[in-house]
């Protein structure tokens, strides 16, 4: 394992593959909306890898309404 986080309670490392498809698959993630910085991740044209580290306390669902809230302004 690489690096662990901490709180006062807990010692962890969740991480979480979330992919993200365009509908109906049409290859439009091209120019630059595929240069998007990431802390890791890949850009295809019609879906996008992202791994992210979360605490405990985020729920995976959370995690993904903050990410799209966050690209959708940047966008």
């Amino acid at each position: 394992m690489g690096e662990y986080r901490t709180s006062g309670h807990a010692i962890w490392d969740i991480k979480y593959h979330l992919i993200w498809i365009t509908k109906y698959r049409y290859p439009i993630l091209r120019g630059e909306v595929a240069d998007m910085p990431s802390a890791r991740g890949a850009v295809s044209p019609d879906h996008i890898h992202l791994l992210v580290s979360a605490p405990p306390l985020l729920s995976p669902a959370k995690l993904v309404q903050y990410v799209k809230g966050e690209s959708s302004r940047q966008l």
